[in-house]
């Protein structure tokens, strides 16, 4: 069974404490995982984003203190059909590129197979987001593909870069689950160099750019 449990700091990290009321959210079930959190400001809310990985579902949660979490909304199935799974979630807001001022939110998704390069990728969505639901702006909740090769896998971004800097960045493992549990001498596969996203009108859609 995964839950969702929280454990805190007051050493910037050195050392951690797991939080006496865990877990914050269970669900009893199989594969609930992968969260992401992150503090929403027009709402005054923290976000959590988490996986129902074998239903290919994602969830939404909001708290104010992080311990008491309220479900807002849900999201999918969507996407790539016949998947195995749907994991490692991540929502983010973009600007788009030539656009000043204008921005739009990109939620991001893996899956286990069926990538375009063999074996595990990761899919996105453009839309909106505020604060408690994803609507994505296409109304069939198609989803275009983060990166065509066979290793770039659970991308995850940074929350907190300093407003000055203003940047989007994510670092993905360079894995494949075709590959990913071969045996390795005292490491197994590596961490990709950070990349800068933001978002670019093509067409009628909008495209990530890295």
């Amino acid at each position: 069974k995964q839950t969702q449990d929280l454990a805190y700091s007051n050493d910037n990290g050195r050392t951690w404490t797991k939080y006496l009321g865990n877990p914050v959210i269970d669900l009893n079930e199989k594969d609930f995982r992968d969260p992401k959190v992150f503090w929403h400001e027009p709402t005054s809310k923290w976000v959590m984003l988490v996986s129902l990985a074998a239903a290919k579902k994602l969830q939404f949660y909001t708290s104010s203190d992080l311990k008491q979490w309220n479900l807002s909304s849900e999201f999918g199935p969507a996407g790539v059909k016949d998947k195995p799974n749907w994991e490692c979630p991540d929502l983010f807001e973009l600007s788009i590129d030539n656009e000043s001022g204008r921005k739009k939110w990109v939620l991001q998704v893996d899956i286990g197979g069926g990538a375009p390069a063999g074996g595990s990728g990761s899919e996105y969505f453009v839309g909106k987001f505020d604060g408690t639901k994803f609507i994505c702006d296409d109304p069939d909740k198609k989803s275009k593909w983060t990166d065509y090769g066979r290793d770039f896998y659970a991308a995850v971004s940074f929350s907190d870069i300093p407003k000055a800097d203003g940047r989007r960045i994510w670092i993905g493992w360079m894995n494949n689950w075709q590959t990913a549990l071969l045996p390795t001498s005292r490491w197994r596969r590596a961490m990709s160099i950070p990349r800068v996203l933001s978002l670019r009108k093509i067409g009628n859609g909008y495209d990530l750019i890295q």
